[in-house]
């Protein structure tokens, strides 16, 4: 499936955890995302440190992507995630586990990255 254009541009992190831990401040402000043309690349300080290729994938309840990574410490994996996007806030639940999570939600123990961003103009 085509993904949609509406997730194309530069995303800022506003707030994150993993496996139900906050992420550091110094990295949501280091960190940006950008969706273009079917390949996506996360930036820290600047500097690429992850990209590959994502799609839309079927998903019940929310709209689905997956995410391929090509370099980077994802490099060969496959990443299943769901996503809200309302206005210029886009909320995405990451599965490490290579499984597609259920809910916007994580916990201790659980391999899911829970991320709200801010579009960036």
């Amino acid at each position: 499936m085509i993904a949609p254009a509406a997730l194309e541009g530069l995303w800022v992190p506003l707030k994150a955890e993993m496996a139900g831990e906050a992420a550091p401040a110094m990295v949501l402000e280091r960190t940006e995302l950008t969706f273009r043309a079917g390949r996506y690349t996360v930036r820290f300080g600047g500097e690429v440190s992850d990209a590959g290729s994502y799609t839309s994938v079927d998903s019940p309840g929310h709209p689905g992507l997956l995410l391929v990574g090509a370099t980077g410490p994802n490099a060969g994996r496959k990443i299943p995630c769901i996503y809200q996007l309302a206005g210029d806030r886009l909320r995405i639940c990451y599965g490490f586990d290579a499984n597609l999570p259920e809910a916007f939600s994580t916990q201790a123990g659980t391999p899911h990255y829970l991320v709200t961003y801010r579009r960036k103009p």
